[in-house]
C-alpha cells in the first residue's frame, strides 16, 4: 500500500480488507495509473479551493485501477463471479436516487458519490473493496496495464472530445498533445473522425504526436511565436474545438482564440494556481457566438466506450511502467514535463 506524506508517498503494510459487505467486491489490483489529480492530491496542490484527500482515504491514492475479483457478496453474484476482470475507477459508487443519477447521463454530479482515493482508500494497494454494481468489467483484448489508465485518464479524454462538440472531419486542438491526458486526446480525436492539430513543446512530442499518436499537424510551442495565427493558417477560420488539457494559465489564454466562431474550449486541466481562469472577454463570446464548457472523466457507459476504442484497436496508452514505489520517481517527472504518456504501476504481482 502506498500512502501520502508531505513530500514523499511511501509504501507501508496494512491489513487486507474483510470479505465485501452488501453490493460490494473485492477486486485484487494488477496494475493502477498514476493520474495527475493523484499527485495533486498527494502534495496538497489544491487546498486553495477546498479541495483535498479526506481522512477516510487513510492517505491512499489512486483510481485508476485493473485487476481480478476475488469476492464477491452474495447480493451482487448475478452481476460479477471469482476470477471476473474488472476496473476501479474515480466514482467508486453513486447513490441511484437522486436527479442526476436518475437521469441516466449525469451521475457524475450525484451528492452522495464516493471516489477512489479522495473519499475512501483509492487502488494505490493491493486489495480494494468496490460497489459491484457501479464497477467496470474489462472486455477482452485489453489489458490491466492498458485498463487502469484508461479508467480515468482515457474517459477523461473520450468524454472531452465529446463535449467539444466536433464532428467526423472538423478541425480540433488538443493543447498538451504528448501528456498523459493529451496523448489519449489525440488518439480518441482521429478515432472520431476529428482532424486533430496536437500543440506541445521540443521535437519529441511532435514525432510522438504525428507518429504514434495519428495528429495532422504539430504545432511546437518552443518554436511558433504566434499559434492562434498558426491555427488560423491550417484551418482559415480557427478549429471548430480545443481542449485544454495542459492545466497552465497560458493554455488557457490562449484557447478562446485557437477557435472560430461558434466553436467550442473545453477546459480539462486543473491548476494548482486558484487565479487561473477559463474563459474570454465577454464582446468576444458573445460577438463570435464561442463556447466555453468544462469536462471531468465520465459515466459508467463512458468508461465503457472508452475502453472499447481499445478492445477495438483504435486507442493504445503509451505506459511508462513501474511498481509502487516508482510513485515519487514519476511525479518528479510529471512536474518536469518529462513522463511520457501515462505512468502505470504494478501491484500485485
Amino acid at each position: 500500500m502506498l500512502t501520502s506524506g508531505s513530500a514523499t508517498a511511501p509504501v507501508t503494510t496494512v491489513d487486507t480488507p474483510q470479505e465485501p459487505g452488501p453490493g460490494q467486491i473485492l477486486v485484487k489490483i494488477n496494475w493502477t495509473g498514476l493520474c495527475a489529480s493523484d499527485k495533486s492530491l498527494l502534495h496538497d496542490e489544491w487546498a486553495g479551493f477546498g479541495f483535498k484527500m479526506m481522512d477516510a482515504t487513510k492517505g491512499i491514492a489512486g483510481h485508476e485501477g485493473a485487476g481480478e475479483v476475488v469476492a464477491v457478496h452474495d447480493d451482487v453474484a448475478q452481476i460479477w463471479k471469482v476470477g471476473d476482470r474488472a476496473g476501479v475507477k474515480w466514482f467508486v459508487s453513486v447513490c441511484r436516487n437522486c436527479e442526476f443519477c436518475t437521469n441516466g447521463t449525469d451521475e457524475l454530479h450525484c451528492p452522495k458519490q464516493i471516489n477512489s482515493g479522495f473519499s475512501t482508500s483509492g487502488t494505490f494497494q493491493e486489495y480494494v473493496l468496490t460497489d459491484g454494481r457501479y464497477c467496470t468489467r474489462i472486455p477482452e483484448g485489453v489489458t490491466d496495464e492498458e485498463a487502469g489508465p484508461i479508467m480515468c485518464g482515457g474517459v477523461t479524454a473520450y468524454t472531452a472530445c465529446k463535449r467539444s462538440a466536433v464532428r467526423p472531419g472538423q478541425w480540433i486542438v488538443v493543447l498538451g498533445a504528448g501528456g498523459g491526458l493529451g496523448h489519449f486526446g489525440v488518439q480518441y480525436a482521429k478515432a472520431m473522425g476529428m482532424r486533430c492539430i496536437a500543440v506541445d513543446g521540443g521535437e519529441e512530442k511532435g514525432k510522438l504526436c504525428l507518429d504514434k499518436l495519428g495528429a495532422e499537424k504539430y504545432i511546437d510551442f518552443t518554436q511558433e511565436d504566434d499559434i492562434a495565427a498558426k491555427v488560423t493558417e491550417i484551418t482559415k477560420y480557427g478549429a471548430h474545438g480545443c481542449i485544454v488539457f495542459a492545466a497552465a494559465a497560458s493554455s488557457y489564454k490562449m484557447a478562446p482564440n485557437l477557435i472560430r466562431p461558434g466553436g467550442t474550449v473545453v477546459a480539462v486541466g486543473l491548476p494548482v494556481d486558484t487565479s487561473v481562469l477559463a474563459g474570454a472577454p465577454p464582446v468576444q463570446l458573445a460577438l463570435q457566438r464561442k463556447n466555453i464548457v468544462g469536462s471531468v472523466t465520465g459515466t459508467l457507459k463512458d468508461v465503457e466506450e472508452a475502453l472499447e476504442f481499445t478492445s477495438r484497436g483504435l486507442v493504445h496508452p503509451i505506459l511508462t511502467k513501474g511498481e509502487l514505489k516508482d510513485v515519487d520517481k514519476f511525479i518528479g517527472m510529471m512536474l518536469e514535463g518529462k513522463l511520457p504518456g501515462r505512468a502505470v504501476l504494478k501491484v500485485c504481482a
